[in-house]
């Protein structure tokens, strides 16, 4: 593909929300400004709806990385939502090659295991040597019904690990053994807490929010991780953005599972449709899936921006008919008849999905 132009769109670029025109010139972006003539090899009308540079989701689980109980395909599970940058979260299976051959770009947190209540990291370390420098994180499940712990001596262990490699630690808090509070506190900047909004003890509304407000301090990055009900409550979702709690960012935490089992087309689009539901506004929304997870990821100079001379990764979105039907493990529903649409992706300057 040479140059594609899209036209008439309000633009989101990372940062701000403006009505423009966008032109590719191969890889990169070469004009954003109204009005552009050009003699484009692809020209796609964008009146009304949304440019938006290409979004990035923190917390995927891929095939052949992820293991093979969860892992998806990559590309389906990214382009049509207009995600064109993923982070697996817990990689325990194939190698640097196969990341390099994904068209989606990536960046990978390895698995750790947790034993009696304490960490080991020999299979970490293999992981680690696997990826090379695609691996930037640890991703832990601190979950009392998935790893055997009881108490916080094996993330910090863990963190100390993470401190000594310069790598980041993502925790899975779900059904943790300790609240939030502790978790936060033993975290350091940089680091993230996932599935934020998650129902059961030791949630985000414990003691008026206490967890988020030391996060924030700290710069512990706060991701939502919906992965549709499954890791969050909507009740405690709703409460917190109604007392400004919102997340620093957006990810799916999509599985093989959750594509097709989430009361409608489970993607990044579903995710925000529901951030958009509970009364997040459009610019923390996108925030959140662009320019947020990539400086989460150390990326910001790379995803996420739609800027002259950057790479073009491009995400059209109408907001059109496109309907959801959720309802948690507390009983709690949410739905719309209305959302994100993703019609157009483009990824390093090629069209990969057009609705």
């Amino acid at each position: 593909m040479g140059k594609i132009l899209v036209k008439n769109g309000r633009v989101w670029d990372g940062e701000k929300f403006f009505f423009a025109d966008v032109l590719t010139d191969g890889k990169v972006i070469s004009k954003i400004e109204k009005n552009i003539s050009y003699p484009a090899e692809f020209v796609f009308d964008a009146e009304g709806k949304i440019v938006s540079a290409g979004l990035v989701d923190l917390h995927v689980h891929m095939k052949g990385i992820a293991s093979e109980k969860f892992g998806i395909e990559p590309h389906m599970s990214s382009f049509p939502f207009g995600v064109t940058a993923v982070n697996n979260a817990g990689s325990v299976l194939g190698d640097r090659a196969l990341l390099d051959s994904f068209s989606v770009k990536n960046t990978v947190f390895v698995g750790v295991e947790i034993n009696n209540n304490h960490a080991l990291f020999s299979k970490t370390e293999e992981y680690l040597e696997r990826y090379g420098d695609k691996a930037i994180g640890i991703k832990v499940y601190f979950d009392k019904t998935i790893s055997e712990l009881y108490d916080i001596t094996p993330l910090k262990e863990i963190c100390e690990y993470a401190k000594n490699k310069n790598l980041k630690v993502m925790v899975h808090c779900s059904n943790s053994p300790t609240s939030m509070t502790e978790i936060v506190n033993t975290l350091s900047a940089g680091d993230i807490l996932t599935h934020i909004y998650h129902g059961g003890e030791n949630s985000c509304t414990d003691n008026e929010f206490e967890a988020f407000k030391i996060a924030k301090k700290k710069g512990v990055i706060l991701d939502a991780g919906f992965a549709g009900y499954v890791h969050t409550d909507f009740r405690n979702l709703k409460t917190a953005v109604k007392c400004g709690f919102l997340p620093d960012t957006i990810s799916t935490d999509i599985t093989c599972f959750s594509a097709f089992k989430r009361g409608g087309r489970y993607g990044m689009t579903m995710c925000m449709n529901m951030a958009k539901q509970v009364g997040m506004n459009e610019e923390a929304i996108f925030q959140g899936v662009t320019s947020s997870a990539a400086e989460t990821l150390d990326k910001g100079s790379e995803w996420g921006s739609l800027k002259i001379g950057r790479i073009a990764d491009i995400a059209v979105f109408d907001y059109t008919n496109e309907p959801f039907d959720l309802t948690d493990s507390a009983g709690n529903r949410l739905k719309s008849g209305i959302g994100y649409r993703c019609i157009l992706t483009v990824c390093d300057g090629q069209i990969v999905y057009k609705y």
